[in-house]
């Protein structure tokens, strides 16, 4: 659906330049939410499945502190930086008293998954989280497991499915999946969120984030996973921005796949 909010383009991706306060409001009519960071942006130069996926969400907000600052930068300063992570806990909240919105949480361990659950029914004081699930490694591959989530979704009745699996996982899966979830009207792809809510996972304190450090808490927290990630992968998106500056740079010509638009994109490709 078009949501009619004016947009900040960043190299290949557009971004809803929106307040928190005017997203909880419209969200509920429904839509994909997903929240691009630095990461993010490099993934989609070179995989044409997560830019189809990007392509089609409703929602598309900032999640980031350097890319808040790269918007400055680039003379279209975002409202608001507005990262999942953030962004779930003040759904939750603003809904509380909704009887409508009843999310189901999918990710996590199965521990971690249920700690968030108990602690955002608590937080809310009744059972707006409805239903959770954690995936065995690999689900994504499994149409039978695929399809055996679906069955737990729609059997809980949820209308809200936030999804914790990283990215571009989570975002293709609710892509592929989403016409087959018949009861939810609203998609949140939050990242490490459920970890983050049941307490398994401590985010940055404040002043790094607002510094543009929570990058180098996480790095730090999980060094082995993340350098590349962090050191390797994303140190070009700075001279990326720098070509936008002055008008040099061509989605086209720095990206490694042109956009496609296939009808049917298998999730064998997912990661």
């Amino acid at each position: 659906m078009e949501n009619n909010i004016p947009k900040f383009r960043i190299l290949n991706v557009d971004i809803d330049n929106i307040y928190t306060s005017d997203l909880l409001k419209r969200i509920r009519q429904g839509g994909i939410l997903v929240t691009p960071n630095v990461d993010h942006i490099m993934k989609l130069r070179k995989d044409a499945h997560f830019r189809l996926v990007y392509q089609q969400a409703d929602y598309v907000v900032c999640d980031s502190q350097i890319i808040y600052w790269a918007s400055i930068f680039l003379g279209q300063r975002i409202k608001e930086k507005i990262s999942g992570s953030d962004f779930f806990p003040l759904f939750y909240k603003y809904y509380k008293s909704d009887s409508q919105i009843k999310i189901f949480l999918l990710g996590g361990t199965s521990t971690s998954v249920e700690k968030a659950r108990n602690k955002i029914n608590a937080q809310v004081d009744r059972e707006i989280v409805v239903g959770t699930y954690s995936p065995p490694f690999g689900f994504e591959n499994n149409e039978v497991e695929c399809q055996k989530i679906c069955a737990a979704i729609n059997s809980s009745g949820a209308t809200v499915l936030a999804v914790g699996l990283g990215a571009p996982k989570q975002e293709k899966w609710i892509h592929r999946y989403k016409s087959k979830l018949f009861k939810i009207r609203i998609f949140l792809a939050v990242g490490e969120t459920i970890n983050f809510e049941a307490g398994n996972t401590k985010r940055a304190p404040k002043w790094m984030s607002n510094a543009g450090l929570e990058w180098l808490h996480r790095l730090v927290s999980n060094p082995h996973r993340l350098w590349k990630r962090y050191l390797l992968e994303g140190i070009p998106f700075f001279w990326l921005v720098l070509l936008q500056k002055f008008a040099l740079y061509s989605s086209r010509r720095n990206q490694d796949l042109a956009f496609p638009q296939p009808e049917i994109i298998s999730s064998s490709k997912a990661d």
